[in-house]
């Protein structure tokens, strides 16, 4: 165990009883052992260690906006983060995961709805300002990891979808406006269940303004692969719509136009992770690796007609 670990682990104890004193809980769960987050569980009280180098301003109006909005996002237990071991450290309430072995039980109407309530936030509502989403910036930050790793025939054609996007797309410029409350990180890894079964999102870290629409990219990216069965999708998008989400139109008019940058920018940030972890691992690319790898290859072919505009 290392030191962060082991001293994450006595900070969630402490917190969770507020007690020196043993107690009758779970043994503590490890949820995730990361560079950039280690989080674990002891009873009813969740305690993650953010990345290195957070921004402690940031992440403090991210929590207060979390707590504003407590029906849609999880609250964190306390408003501000606590320093440890050179991290930045904060406390949620456990919730149930999704049900990874279960997929036909993926809450896909929730998520949906979740989303859109919080893209219809207004920005001027929320009680502390918020700094841009992070989605571009995580995006171009999987490209400087494939270029780091080294050598792989799959780069080639993650670098040339790369290149149809717009600068904005690749952190390269400004978002194009409105900027809009998002998410910044969204899959169904970000939902947890509340002990009185509603579906609330969680992790911050990314959460600030931007375009929407990059919230329904990775969905989107998977069922543009085909990784994601159409029914799901149009589940998904069926029920945003009729919570009157602001990313797509209302009238059931293509929501392509509106998905097509972030979606594209999705596929290569995770084709980009995909090459990445390949050369780390010293393996060839998985069949679901590779589908996105291939749609890369597909992405980068279209005729510069077709291509993805400087805006949306």
């Amino acid at each position: 165990m290392t030191a962060l670990l082991s001293a994450l682990t006595a900070k969630v104890r402490h917190t969770a009883h507020r007690t020196p004193l043993a107690c009758a809980c779970a043994p503590d769960a490890v949820l995730a052992d990361r560079d950039d987050a280690t989080v674990v569980r002891h009873g009813d009280t969740v305690a993650k260690a953010h990345a290195p180098g957070t921004d402690p301003t940031e992440l403090t109006a991210r929590l207060k906006v979390a707590a504003a909005l407590s029906g849609t996002l999880l609250p964190p237990l306390g408003d501000a983060a606590v320093p440890l071991d050179g991290r930045l450290v904060t406390f949620w309430p456990a919730g149930t995961p999704v049900d990874r072995d279960d997929p036909d039980a993926a809450p896909w109407e929730a998520a949906a709805t979740l989303l859109a309530r919080l893209h219809a936030t207004s920005p001027a509502e929320l009680p502390h300002p918020l700094p841009d989403m992070r989605g571009p910036t995580k995006a171009a930050r999987a490209m400087t990891r494939m270029r780091d790793a080294g050598a792989h025939p799959a780069a080639a054609p993650v670098e040339r979808a790369w290149a149809t996007l717009p600068a904005w797309a690749r952190a390269e410029a400004p978002a194009p406006l409105p900027k809009l409350l998002c998410h910044g990180d969204l899959h169904l890894g970000q939902l947890v269940r509340t002990p009185e079964g509603r579906w609330l999102l969680i992790d911050v870290d990314d959460l600030g303004l931007g375009d929407p629409g990059w919230d329904l990219a990775r969905p989107a990216a998977w069922y543009a692969c085909g990784l994601l069965a159409p029914d799901e999708w149009t589940r998904f998008l069926t029920a945003y719509r009729a919570a009157r989400g602001p990313a797509v139109p209302a009238d059931g008019a293509d929501p392509w136009p509106a998905l097509d940058v972030p979606a594209r920018a999705l596929t290569a940030q995770t084709a980009a992770l995909a090459v990445a972890k390949s050369v780390r691992e010293n393996r060839p690319l998985d069949e679901i690796e590779q589908a996105v790898v291939d749609a890369c290859d597909r992405m980068a072919a279209l005729p510069p007609e077709l291509a993805p505009t400087t805006t949306k």
